[in-house]
This record gives C-alpha cells, structure tokens and sequence, in this order.
C-alpha cells in the first residue's frame, strides 16, 4: 500500500499521533484500570489511607514486563492523590547532581515517577537512599579535602519506580519502598474488557468475537492489545468499509504478521532459525542473535521471555533449545528425543549467555 504525506511512517507527527492515541486510552482512575486486581486493590488502600491521614503515600515500587501498566498506574496515583507529577528515567539520571535537580525542583506532595529504575548510576542511587527516608539530599560544594557537604531538606514527596528487571535492584533501594506491587500477564477475558473500553474511546463498533481474537494474540499485554485494535481498526477503514468483524480482524492480524498465539516476525524467527539451522540447539544467544540479524539484547529481552513462557524455549547452562511444541508450531517434525518445557528440571534453566 502506499503511504501518502499523511500516512508516512515515517512523518514524526505520526508517531506523535500514535503516543496521543496511546496516551488517550491510558484508564485515569484505579476504577477504570482493567485487570491486575490484587495490586489495584492493595494500592487503593495505600492511597485512601494517605488521603485519611492527609499525608503524601509511600513510595512504591512497580515491577513487571513492559506494557503491563506500570506507567499508567503511576499516572493513576497522582490523578488519585490530586497531585502533580514528574517523570524521569533511570539511564536519563546518571551524575548524582541530575538527581539533586529533580528533587530540589519537586513541590510538596508531588509523584515523582522513575522509570527503568533499576539503571540508574551508583552515585545517584546512594542520594536516592537518603532523599527517600529522610526527604533531604547532600549537596557537595568544592573538591578534594576542602569538599564540604551541605545538606538540602527537599518536600515531602512519593516516589514511584518501575523496573522490568527488579532482581537487580539492591537489597536498600527496594527496602525503602513502603509497598511493592508485582504486576503479571493479563487474562484473555481482562484483555477483552480493556479492548472494548477502547474501542468505545476510539469510537469504533468492535464485536465481541473480534475482541476475544485480538486479545488472545496480544501475550496477555494490554499494550499491544491496544496497538493491534488500532491496526486492525486501520485494516478496517482502508480495505473492509470500516466493518470490524472477526474475519477482518483475523486478516488485519494476517497482514501484520501476528499469528494465533501472538508470535511475531522476530519470534518466529528465532525459532526457524534455532530448528532449521541449528537442529533444535542448544544454541548460544550470541550465535542465534547473529542468525535473526537482531541483537541479542533485543532476541533475550523482546522475543525470549514470550517464546519461554508459552513453552516454545527453554534456556539451559548449554545454550537456547527448542521444545516440541516449537517444532509442531512451525509445521516441522521434531527430532526423536526433543524436550518439553516440562521435561526440563527447574536447576537445568539458565538466563546466561552461552
């Protein structure tokens, strides 16, 4: 198809158009926040207990996969709280003197979102102890022995981090955070609401049995879910007269290479490649990111965690190897002797490189 001024992929104001849309289907309320009912509910409590006291809440912790909404609900805890909200990441904060910025910037009360948490500096990290329990940072002033250190008293204000790799926050960052919410994969049926809430925000007519096969491909991420409606509300628009039936949705999905159980281009892939050209492995990352011509950051962290989940991959001290079901999915006969994933003892897994 081609693209016109309007429609290039390209176009920076596309993309802006895509975050806008994103944006506007993010839920405002906890009311409004499909799924994840355990942390809603726990979080609600932190929140309506602050309000009674009429303190600023604790500082929270939100861990999880991409997509999963940790974003949003930081987003939420301000709406909740009737408080602003400041956003920042963890690679944007590498000197401690950029977090001394942010802080000594904040009002009372205000969220302070830090996302990818987990990759902020040392330096900064230690400031962050201090900033959180105490509300005051170390500012210092001048080099060497004459260095002196002067204290900062900052407002008192929440933090909330998001990490997608909460293994790898020390013991006394994720000690001094007052609650801690780990948020899992969505239902099928939760993904089904979230889509039909969509769909009525886009104004578009979207049946049930069109929801119910966009949300089984969607890896239980309510992110992509989002994403595939408006693909498939575009699919729509251009080729089906704006008519979002089932069989629409399951050729939109077709054409944007997202098969049945929400494999991609990259997952599957990494399974070709790890079946046809490797016999099954087992197969080093490196040498199988080489073989997708990805990197192996993007191969572990984008298509590894779905294809291991969904029993497709297992990661053992020698290397990546594909299950039987891997095999079967992609139409190809499985050397006698191929695991299962629930073959596999739990102390053969291994997420390092081979």
């Amino acid at each position: 198809m081609a693209y016109s001024e309007e429609t290039d992929p390209l176009d920076p104001h596309v993309h802006s158009d895509e975050q806008a849309a994103e944006s506007a289907l993010r839920p405002a309320t906890l009311a409004d926040f499909g799924g994840q009912k355990r942390v809603s509910d726990q979080l609600g409590l932190v929140l309506a207990a602050a309000r009674h006291r009429g303190t600023v809440p604790d500082h929270v912790l939100l861990s999880g996969a991409p997509g999963l909404g940790k974003t949003t609900l930081a987003m939420i805890i301000a709406a909740e709280m009737g408080a602003p909200i400041r956003i920042s990441s963890g690679p944007a904060i590498q000197h401690a003197g950029d977090l001394a910025a942010i802080l000594s910037g904040l009002t009372e009360g205000e969220v302070f979102f830090l996302d990818e948490i987990h990759r902020m500096s040392r330096p900064a990290e230690e400031m962050l102890y201090l900033a959180m329990e105490d509300f005051r940072v170390d500012v210092v002033v001048g080099k060497g022995p004459g260095a002196t250190a002067i204290p900062l008293e900052i407002p008192r204000f929440t933090l909330v981090g998001a990490t997608t790799r909460a293994g790898l926050l020390p013991g006394p960052l994720r000690d001094r955070f007052g609650f801690t919410g780990q948020l899992d994969f969505y239902a099928t049926a939760d993904l089904e609401r979230i889509l039909a809430r969509s769909s009525r925000l886009l104004g578009i007519e979207l049946g049930a049995d069109a929801a119910a096969e966009i949300a089984s491909r969607s890896r239980g991420t309510p992110r992509i879910a989002n994403r595939l409606l408006r693909r498939v509300r575009d699919y729509a628009q251009v080729r089906a007269d704006g008519n979002l039936s089932l069989a629409v949705a399951q050729a939109a999905l077709e054409l944007y290479e997202v098969d049945r159980l929400g494999l991609d281009r990259l997952d599957r892939g990494v399974l070709t490649a790890l079946c046809r050209n490797f016999g099954g492995g087992p197969v080093g990352l490196t040498t199988l990111a080489l073989a997708v011509a990805e990197e192996a950051e993007t191969v572990e962290e984008v298509a590894e965690p779905f294809l291991i989940r969904q029993g497709f991959l297992i990661r053992t001290p020698r290397g990546r190897v594909a299950t039987r079901r891997a095999w079967e999915h992609l139409g190809l006969t499985a050397p006698a002797g191929t695991l299962g994933a629930a073959d596999v003892a739990p102390d053969l897994f291994s997420s390092g490189d081979q």
